[in-house]
C-alpha cells in the first residue's frame, strides 16, 4: 500500500549487504560548465533512509541547466553533487528506524524532501515546503550506482509497469499535477509544448476523459511525439496561427483549459487568447524573463483562474499516477525514446539540447537494457 502504514513496533534493520567501499556517479564537480564520471564513496544508509542500487535514471531539462551551468544553476547548486532527480532503484539496506519497507522492493522517489514544519507542510501544501532540498540538486541524487533518499520520499513502483516508466514518475507527477489542477473530463484542453512533460500531459489528460486534447510546438519531431501519445490535432505555431485554429477546431467555443509546458510568453498570451470565458490556464513551464501580458483582456475581464505548478502533490498526485498507470489507461513509453547507458551521459544532454529526444532513461554501470 502507498504509502506505507506506520507499524506498532520497528522491524530489526536488515543487514548491511557487503559491497565495494566506491561507486561510479556523474558529479557535478566545480562552479562552470559541465559534468564528470567520478568515483566516490558509497552512501551510508541513514536510520531513516533508504539504500537503493539504482536501476534506471530519468535525464531532465534541470540536468541540462546544471551541465550549462546557467543562473538558476549558478544560485543553486553547490558543487560538489551528484546529479539526478529521476530514478528507481532496489532496497538493498534499511535503516534502524525504518518500518515499512523491506530489502529487495522496487521503489521511485519524490525528489521533494521537505521540512514537514512550515506552514505549507503544515497545511497540506508540502510540494510548496518553504524549505525544500532536492535530490540531485541540494542533495546527492541517482545518477550513481547506489543512492541514500529519506524512506519517507520513496514509493513502491507499480508492479504492473515497466521499469523505465518506474524512473520517470517523478516527472509524470509534474504531467499528472498541472492537468489534475483544473477540469478534465468533458473537456477541450490544449497542451502547449511537446518536451516529455507535455507529452506525458496528452497521455493523462486523454486517460482522465478530456474530449479532445490539443498539442502544439514549434518542432516538427516533438509535434510527431504528440502524434505517437493520441493527441486529436498537433498545432505548428511556427506556420499556424494557434489562436485561429483552435477557434476553427471547437466552433469557436475556445478552450476549457490550457496545460502551458514551454514557458514561452507567446505560447502564455496565445493560450489566454483561446481559453473560453471561465477557462483555465496551469503554468508549469518557466519563462526565462519577465514579460508583459494584457492583464485586463487576457485574464481578468474573462474570469481566467491561472494555477501555477510545481512539482507534485505529496501524496496526492503520487496515488492518481498509481491508479492512472494501474488502469491501462495511460501508456507514457511512446514519450520515452531514449534508453542509454549511463556513461553516455554527454551523448544524453547533447540530444536533450538538440530538441531530437522525448523522454531519456539511463541505465547504471552494471546493468543491462
Amino acid at each position: 500500500m502507498n504509502p506505507p502504514t506506520p507499524a506498532t513496533a520497528e522491524k530489526p534493520a536488515a543487514p548491511a549487504v557487503k559491497r565495494a567501499a566506491t561507486m561510479k556517479a556523474i558529479v557535478k564537480t566545480r562552479p562552470g560548465p559541465g559534468a564528470e564520471v567520478r568515483e566516490v564513496p558509497v552512501p551510508t544508509c541513514g536510520p531513516r533512509e533508504l539504500l537503493l542500487r539504482v536501476r534506471r535514471a530519468g535525464v531532465c531539462g534541470t540536468d541540462l541547466h546544471i551541465v550549462e551551468w546557467d543562473r538558476w544553476s549558478q544560485g543553486r547548486l553547490k558543487p560538489p553533487v551528484t546529479l539526478g532527480h529521476e530514478f528507481v532503484g532496489d532496497v538493498i539496506e534499511r535503516g534502524g528506524q525504518v518500518t515499512e519497507f523491506d530489502v529487495g522492493d522496487r521503489v521511485s522517489c519524490e525528489s521533494h524532501i521537505v521540512c514537514q514544519h512550515c506552514i505549507a507542510c503544515r497545511t497540506g501544501n508540502a510540494h510548496v515546503c518553504e524549505n525544500t532540498r532536492i535530490l540531485g540538486v541540494d542533495v546527492n541524487g541517482g545518477f550513481a550506482e547506489f543512492v541514500a533518499v529519506p524512506a519517507v520520499n520513496a514509493w513502491r513502483a507499480p508492479a504492473n509497469i515497466p521499469i523505465e516508466v518506474a524512473a520517470v514518475m517523478e516527472p509524470l507527477g509534474n504531467a499528472v499535477h498541472t492537468a489534475f489542477a483544473g477540469p478534465l473530463s468533458g473537456c477541450n484542453v490544449a497542451v502547449t509544448g511537446c518536451g516529455p512533460i507535455g507529452l506525458f500531459a496528452i497521455g493523462v489528460a486523454r486517460a482522465a476523459g478530456a474530449a479532445r486534447v490539443f498539442a502544439s510546438d514549434v518542432s516538427p519531431y516533438r509535434l510527431e511525439l504528440a502524434r505517437t501519445m493520441n493527441a486529436d490535432t498537433v498545432i505548428d505555431v511556427s506556420r499556424e496561427n494557434f489562436v485561429e485554429r483552435v477557434k476553427q477546431l471547437t466552433n469557436g467555443l475556445g478552450l476549457d483549459g490550457v496545460l502551458e509546458m514551454s514557458g514561452n510568453p507567446q505560447a502564455v498570451r496565445d493560450g489566454l487568447a483561446a481559453l473560453r470565458n471561465g477557462g483555465r490556464l496551469s503554468l508549469l513551464g518557466l519563462p526565462k524573463e519577465s514579460f508583459e501580458l494584457d492583464w485586463n483582456r487576457l485574464v481578468i475581464f474573462k474570469g481566467v483562474t491561472i494555477h501555477g505548478i510545481i512539482g507534485r502533490r505529496m501524496y496526492e498526485t503520487w496515488y492518481q499516477m498509481d491508479n492512472l498507470l494501474g488502469s491501462g489507461r495511460l501508456d507514457i513509453r511512446p514519450a520515452i525514446t531514449h534508453v542509454m547507458p549511463m556513461e553516455a551521459f554527454d551523448d544524453a544532454i547533447d540530444l536533450l539540447r538538440s530538441g531530437k529526444a522525448g523522454k531519456v532513461v539511463l541505465v547504471p554501470w552494471g546493468e543491462s537494457a
